[in-house]
C-alpha cells in the first residue's frame, strides 16, 4: 500500500495578516504500486498537461487546468481521506505557536483515524521542511499511529512527483469547499467526490 500526503493552507494563526483560516491535510491511498503507476500515467497524459507544463498545485492552477486535472483522475484507482482544521476552534498554545508541532499533530491525527484503511503502508510526504524536522516527523508517524498501519515514511520532491501533486490538488479542492466567499467553493470537491472516503472536520 502507498499513501501520498500533502496539505493546503499553513500552520499560522495570524489570519488577519494572511494566514489561511483553514488547514487541510489529505492522503491519497493506493492499494499497490500498479494502481499508483496507472494514476501517475493518467496525470501525465491528462488534457491539463496541454495547458500546464510545470508542477500541479491547486493554488497556482487556472480553473480550466483544475477541471481537466480532476476529470483525468476521476476514475483512478485511489481513495482520499482528509482532515480539516478550522483554526478558530484550536485553543492549544503549543499548536497555535509551534508550526512544526501543528503539522505533525494533525498529520498523525489523520493517519490514526483511518477507519482501518491503512495496512503496512509506505507513506510518502512532500519533502518540504528541514532535515531534522523530516526525521522527527518520520519517527513520529511510524511510532505513534496504529500498529500495522504504517511500514515506513519517506519524503519526495513535489516538483517531480505527480502523486504528491495529486495529494496537493485534492487537499486544495477540499480546502476550497470551506470558502464561504466563493461561488465555486464545491466545484472541484464535487468532481473528486467518487474518490473521497472521508473528510473529517477536526473538533
Amino acid at each position: 500500500m502507498l499513501v501520498y500526503i500533502d496539505e493546503s493552507g499553513d500552520a499560522g494563526f495570524r489570519v488577519e495578516r494572511g494566514s489561511s483560516p483553514v488547514f487541510v491535510a489529505a492522503m491519497v491511498i493506493f492499494q499497490d504500486a500498479d494502481d499508483a503507476a496507472l494514476t501517475r500515467d493518467l496525470i501525465k497524459g491528462s488534457a491539463a498537461r496541454l495547458l500546464h507544463k510545470g508542477e500541479f498545485k491547486f493554488s497556482k492552477s487556472r480553473d480550466e487546468v483544475r477541471d481537466r486535472f480532476f476529470r483525468a483522475v476521476a476514475a483512478g484507482p485511489f481513495r482520499v481521506r482528509a482532515i480539516v482544521v478550522e483554526k478558530a476552534r484550536i485553543h492549544s498554545a503549543v499548536l497555535r505557536s509551534e508550526k512544526e508541532s501543528f503539522y505533525e499533530f494533525f498529520v498523525k491525527q489523520m493517519l490514526r483515524h483511518d477507519n482501518g484503511r491503512l495496512t503496512n503502508a509506505r507513506v510518502i510526504i512532500d519533502g518540504s521542511g528541514d532535515r531534522a524536522f523530516r526525521q522527527k516527523l518520520s519517527v513520529a508517524i511510524r511510532r505513534k499511529v496504529r500498529d500495522g498501519a504504517v511500514r515506513d515514511c519517506r519524503f519526495s520532491d513535489s516538483r517531480t512527483d505527480p502523486l504528491i501533486q495529486l495529494a496537493d490538488m485534492c487537499a486544495g479542492a477540499i480546502a476550497r469547499s470551506f470558502r464561504t466567499d466563493r461561488r465555486d467553493a464545491h466545484r472541484w470537491r464535487d468532481m473528486l467526490r467518487p474518490r473521497l472516503d472521508d473528510v473529517w472536520r477536526f473538533q
